[in-house]
């Protein structure tokens, strides 16, 4: 992947394309963005800031998806 950097995402190294954000990853991995909780860096990232925080290299990502049933 060219203008690339590597991150962490639930312990998986990959590439990201660089200036994209979390949402943008969330994408990428199709997730859907309310049913997931994400820890970057050790520390909750709050939903509100997923659209504006720009991935960084050597980010690490803890990814939680919820699944509903009984």
């Amino acid at each position: 992947m060219s203008d690339s950097l590597v991150i962490t995402v639930n312990g998986e190294r990959r590439e990201m394309a660089s200036g994209a954000t979390v949402l943008d990853l969330l994408r990428e991995l199709r997730l859907d963005s309310g049913l997931v909780a994400i820890e970057r860096n050790q520390e909750i990232l709050p939903r509100a800031r997923w659209m504006d925080s720009r991935i960084q290299p050597d980010d690490s990502f803890e990814i939680v998806h919820f699944v509903g049933g009984g």
